[in-house]
């Protein structure tokens, strides 16, 4: 973009062809076709039916709806409903999440004016806001809700809230001066306005530079269409795991059909049943699993004042290891507060300030008369600064009304930003007393007396530097100063700009907006926890380092760096020196998003704070976007995948507990559905390769599919977190679920179930027939696998997690349970589950072969934590 502010007023009109007086009618409609309408634009999206049908391209899914054609074409009428039925409830969750994700530019179009004031043909007059032009002359008041970006040709004391773009709530301060520095950020463009921003205070003429795209706001608009949807960790893993077992099923299902055709069995038959082992074998529910404990940790987050947007988000917090965090209400109170006042050359508490000591009182009545805050509904209102100045003179016991009411305002002079001063005439102590307040090296050549434990004296070249070194002490820990005089004015002599001289020095007073009390403690955990935290601010450089500093954020041999030095750092350099930088300040939407991809190149998985405009396009490009439920703009928050409703960075620590939680149920999860499904599959090899009768019927397994994959594997996904998630390193993302031990662990556990089942059914052959052997090794692998729920909980024993803290887990092993019984008591459901009658040592069989896995797993669980 052109660098406007670098322009006179003259060049910047002469440059946009434009004067004073406005465009004429003609040369709007030329420069309208040129330019276009002042709008935003959208970038292209799908159409939800298209999403839609995405959800159908996985592997898994193609192998599912294959094996539910073959179901319809053989009658299979219940085998074909339940799997679309699962299909169908996946691919509308998928197409509903991904809908939500695009909602963020949408509340972008909502910070646009719908109409402004204009002078065209020498005439204001009031326009629609998608009709203005580059050239034209916008006319600002107070409340106006900027148009477009434009370079201030007249001020008039014009104060402008630019915090949803900036991020910092502090009112800027604008003039007309041109800025010769060639790297200016967009919080110190101080003779230019910006579309999206409000007038507060004052009034200007401005000539306009950018419309629509080519706006700061359309510039942020442009990045975050640019941002695309990434897949969290945990879709990688899933879809590399999909594809692997989706070539392991084909080829075990093409062994299992190739067999039963070689011993003969009829194609229909032998297709249906490697249909069934199929079925059997893919873990339908996984992707509803994932859905539900994903959902279930949303709640407990929200219970944690952490609301959770998108369900993919969960699972990402466990893996998070860097966090970039605004300052501004995040890692602060957002509340300037004083710190502490100079008088007397000593530093005070604000609580420490007595009334009844002559120079305090002229100073907490200086604070208090020379302000426009005020009391509404019990709470204060007005400029940062000014109810801070309140809140100060409420610690040291003085009754701001009161004083007010008793020496009302007589006169003042108001501030401005050419002066950089406030002035009030108050009538006190039966003397007209003017008091001021203002920036120290402004007021240092105006002051000429010092009010100082001897009284009021003449200053002196070394109070002078005194002053001046207090203020720079002041200024080195991030503090704001302002200075605090006064003098007597004469019954003759008139108000105005000429009387700010002959000033007596009250004292000085310093503020800042806090640290949380809890933000110190917060980031200790998070160093603990392996995440680095990472200020990223529109603030001043020594400021937020000193708010870092103070928080634990800035240690020894961190770097503090702002937005033009970064400019001038190469891709490379930053790469270099990234993980010694904790402090970014002074910085623009684009650093925003170069510091979370930098990071991100470095394998890392980034969460990013924000709260204005400025902040959507790096929310969106972060692994996680976290914006502020308080202080968020509605663009932040449609951004983000994360809300905190108490604005707290404490708060995104227990969420990344959570997350890690969430990841470690759904693993467990996983590995109770593989370790399952792998004993039922391992089965039908072994009796095929062997030449024995078939143990299930395709009915038998979908039924353990169906009544296993469900309420226990929701179950372990309600599972507690342990006590050491938060001093465990985040895990890599690039780490698949499917790692060696993972599967090493499964295959063990899956074999010694089949094992069990296959020692069940060879007693069912010697003390029965192939029906009571079916029956047995169908309830064996069922009973089996409701018992191997309790094994997979947690990495640790029944016996060191407590078999009670789980309850759902008990309740769905009963259910379980309860269901298993009636299909072998009720002998109407025999012949549709092709069950026979057993006797009473089968049934002890059956229950010792099923709780065996069990014993076996949890006595190497208590033996390793014995070694450990």
């Amino acid at each position: 973009m052109e660098e406007w502010f670098r322009l006179s007023e003259d060049e910047v009109l002469k440059q946009l062809h434009a004067d004073r007086n406005g465009l004429n009618s003609e040369e709007i409609l030329r420069r309208r076709q040129i330019h276009g309408p002042n709008l935003l634009k959208k970038a292209k999206r799908k159409s939800a039916f298209q999403v839609f049908l995405d959800q159908f391209k996985d592997l898994l899914v193609i192998i599912l709806i294959i094996a539910a054609v073959i179901s319809m074409v053989s009658g299979d009428v219940e085998s074909t409903g339940v799997i679309f039925a699962v299909l169908l409830l996946n691919a509308i969750l998928g197409t509903v999440q991904h809908q939500k994700a695009e909602k963020s530019l949408d509340s972008l179009m909502s910070l646009s004016a719908p109409v402004a004031w204009v002078r065209r043909d020498g005439k204001n007059k009031e326009v629609l806001s998608e009709e203005i032009v580059p050239g034209d002359i916008l006319l600002l008041e107070a409340g106006d809700l900027v148009a477009a970006d434009g370079r201030i040709l007249e001020n008039y004391s014009l104060l402008v809230n630019e915090s949803s773009l900036t991020g910092e709530s502090v009112n800027v301060e604008k003039h007309t001066g041109r800025l010769r520095m060639e790297k200016v950020p967009l919080a110190e463009q101080s003779n230019m306005v910006f579309s999206g921003s409000q007038v507060a205070a004052g009034r200007a003429m401005a000539v306009v530079t950018g419309t629509g795209m080519n706006t700061e706001i359309g510039r942020i608009a442009s990045l975050m269409n640019d941002t695309g949807e990434k897949k969290t960790p945990l879709q990688v893993s899933l879809d590399q795991f999909g594809s692997r077992l989706a070539a392991a099923i084909l080829f075990i299902c093409a062994i299992v059909f190739g067999l039963n055709i070689y011993r003969k069995m009829p194609i229909l038959d032998s297709l249906m049943f490697a249909v069934a082992l199929a079925v059997a074998a893919i873990p339908e529910a996984l992707s509803s699993i994932v859905t539900i404990v994903q959902a279930m940790g949303t709640q407990k987050m929200a219970g944690e004042n952490a609301i959770i947007k998108d369900l993919k988000a969960v699972e990402s917090l466990g893996c998070v290891s860097v966090i970039c965090s605004d300052k501004t209400g995040t890692l602060t109170q957002n509340r300037m507060t004083v710190q502490q006042v100079f008088v007397n050359n000593r530093l005070y508490l604000p609580e420490m300030l007595k009334p009844e000591i002559p120079v305090h009182k002229y100073l907490l009545y200086d604070a208090v008369l020379n302000n426009d805050s005020s009391h509404v509904n019990g709470a204060l209102t007005g400029e940062p600064t000014e109810t801070a100045l309140l809140q100060m003179a409420e610690r040291a016991g003085v009754d701001d009304e009161a004083v007010r009411s008793c020496h009302p305002r007589l006169g003042e002079v108001p501030f401005d930003s050419r002066r950089k001063l406030m002035s009030t005439l108050h009538y006190l102590e039966g003397k007209n007393i003017l008091f001021t307040k203002g920036a120290v090296d402004i007021l240092l050549p105006r002051i000429t007396h010092i009010w100082s434990s001897e009284g009021i004296r003449p200053i002196k070249d070394g109070d002078k530097q005194m002053l001046m070194e207090q203020n720079m002490m002041f200024s080195a820990q991030g503090l704001r100063v302002l200075t605090f005089v006064c003098r007597e004015i004469d019954n003759q002599e008139k108000l105005s700009e000429n009387s700010e001289i002959g000033y007596t020095f009250l004292g000085m007073v310093s503020m800042m907006d806090p640290p949380r009390p809890e933000s110190r403690n917060a980031v200790t955990n998070a160093r603990r926890a392996g995440i680095s935290p990472v200020m990223i601010t529109g603030d001043h450089k020594i400021t937020a380092a000193a708010i870092a500093e103070r928080i634990g954020i800035l240690e020894e041999d961190d770097l503090a760096v702002s937005g033009p030095e970064l400019d001038d750092m190469s891709e490379d350099e930053l790469g270099h020196r990234l993980e010694s930088i904790s402090v970014y300040a002074r910085v623009s939407p684009e650093h925003k998003i170069r510091i979370v991809r930098a990071w991100q190149k470095k394998g890392h998985i980034v969460a990013m704070t924000g709260d204005g405009v400025n902040d959507a396009p790096a929310l969106k490009q972060a692994d996680i976007g976290v914006a502020m439920g308080q202080m968020g703009t509605e663009v932040s928050k449609e951004a983000s995948s994360m809300i905190l409703t108490d604005d707290n960075f404490a708060t995104i620590i227990k969420a990344v507990a959570n997350g890690r939680n969430v990841y470690r149920n759904i693993r467990n999860a996983i590995k109770f559905l593989l370790s399952g499904n792998m004993a039922g599959i391992l089965c039908v090899l072994y009796t095929s390769l062997m030449a024995l009768p078939m143990p299930f019927a395709p009915v038998h397994l979908l039924f353990i599919n169906l009544l296993t994959d469900s309420l226990p594997a929701i179950a372990i996904g309600m599972e507690q977190a342990e006590a050491d998630l938060l001093s465990q390193k985040p895990r890599n993302p690039k780490e698949g679920i499917l790692t060696k031990r993972f599967i090493l662990v499964i295959l063990f556990q899956g074999a010694l179930i089949a094992v069990c089942t296959m020692a069940s059914y060879s007693t069912g052959l010697i003390t029965g027939s192939e029906a009571a052997a079916s029956t047995m090794a169908f309830s064996t692998l069922t009973l089996a696998r409701l018992f191997h729920g309790f094994n997979c909980r947690s990495s640790h024993s029944i016996l060191k997690i407590g078999f009670m803290s789980n309850l759902w887990s008990i309740m769905a092993f009963e259910a379980g349970a309860v269901l298993l019984a009636a299909v072998l008591f009720i002998p109407a459901l025999h012949d549709l589950f092709f069950v026979a009658d057993l006797t009473g040592r089968q049934f002890i069989s059956i229950f010792i072969f099923a709780i065996l896995p069990t014993l076996v797993i949890q006595a190497i669980k208590t033996i390793r934590e014995s070694l450990h």
